[in-house]
């Protein structure tokens, strides 16, 4: 035991690093960083833990900086004779890509679906809204619940469809889309795409963009007002009413928080007037969000350099929840709105609604009543 030797310090560093960097899973990472002072020196000092994020998660070449913006300027500890500005950094970058690893590493994938942003086309506005595919029924308010993009003579002519995602910095592992079947048309079509491919990015002006999204126009194109820094092959859809689920390779890092479904190719021509159409009834989106521990600055929008700020402090703090999460077969807005008509009531204040609504209020607050 007393001629026990260290090899990490009998090693030249370019060697010490290769080995280390065979652990691929960021637990063993961080636990080979506690066996000694020296392995955690060596660790910290070569920003393995950073290393390892960028092979797993190629998105994160480009943070520009780690910053934790609730944390103080404070003393770096004693490691061996560094306390410079420049350890501080390291050992800021080695706690927050440490648990960024982790986070990444194993999640219970959730819906990270926000909002709808814009549709590259619609047929009719607002009934066939790019708004439904959030609303996973088939009809609401006895109305099928769908978007549908114009006729197209050419059955090439694509269609896309761009969402807000629940956080500014996500991991996506599986996209799902539905295809419309039109029960009140002969033969009941099924308005498919042959194809469909995925986008991920952020706004070409972040502070632009936050403005005017409410006055973005949902049934026209809105593809230039962003820059795309991911995009996926182009998977086969099936011409079937289901939803149809597709998982990508390896999680992606969605840094910005917007996605961009593109359809690919008509399948359906309509009866009435010979044109292609694409119809979506729905769209689903899993992964991680990482708010409220970690979120993203674009600095670079150009060159998609980006702050990586980290809050340790909310490391524990559950991620958000989708406002289209499902209880039961309602969506959890049309609960709240469900509940808040039910209180009305009981107060005495009954909405005004048409004769035909009630039936359909009144199956929605049995739902929430269940």
């Amino acid at each position: 035991m007393e001629d026990r030797v260290d090899f990490l310090q009998c090693l030249q560093t370019d060697m010490g690093i290769k080995i280390l960097m065979h652990l691929d899973d960021p637990s063993d990472l961080i636990h080979s960083s506690a066996v000694s002072r020296c392995w955690r020196h060596f660790v910290i000092a070569n920003g393995l833990c950073k290393q390892l994020c960028l092979r797993l998660f190629p998105q994160l070449f480009g943070v520009a900086c780690v910053t934790e913006p609730n944390c103080g300027i404070g003393k770096s500890a004693d490691v061996g004779s560094s306390n410079s500005a420049e350890w501080e950094t390291l050992e800021r970058e080695h706690r927050s890509y440490s648990f960024l690893g982790q986070t990444l590493a194993t999640f219970t994938a959730s819906d990270c679906m926000a909002e709808a942003i814009s549709a590259s086309s619609t047929d009719n506005y607002p009934e066939e809204s790019i708004c439904n595919t959030l609303d996973p029924r088939d009809t609401v308010r006895r109305r099928a619940s769908y978007w549908s993009s114009k006729g197209q003579k050419d059955p090439m002519v694509p269609e896309t469809l761009i969402y807000k995602l629940i956080a500014d910095l996500c991991v996506i592992t599986e996209i799902s889309v539905q295809p419309f079947k039109a029960y009140f048309q002969p033969g009941f079509p099924i308005y498919s795409a042959k194809y469909v491919r995925f986008r991920m990015g952020h706004p070409k002006s972040p502070t632009v963009i936050k403005n005017d999204l409410t006055d973005l126009p949902m049934q026209l194109p809105a593809d230039d007002k962003f820059i795309w820094t991911y995009t996926s092959q182009e998977f086969p859809m099936v011409q079937e009413n289901c939803l149809q689920k597709f998982k990508l390779p390896e999680p992606v890092l969605c840094v910005g928080g917007f996605l961009m479904i593109e359809l690919l190719g008509r399948v359906q021509r309509q009866e009435m007037d010979s044109l292609f159409y694409i119809c979506v009834s729905h769209v689903k989106v899993l992964g991680r969000p990482l708010y409220p521990a970690f979120d993203v600055e674009i600095v670079e929008p150009s060159s998609g350099k980006f702050l990586l700020k980290h809050y340790p402090e909310a490391q524990n703090c559950p991620p958000p929840i989708s406002p289209y999460c499902h209880v039961g077969n309602l969506p959890l807005q049309e609960n709240l709105r469900g509940l808040e008509q039910l209180l009305n009531m009981l107060h005495g204040n009954v909405p005004d609604l048409e004769p035909h609504e009630w039936d359909d209020d009144e199956n929605d607050l049995d739902l929430v009543l269940m």
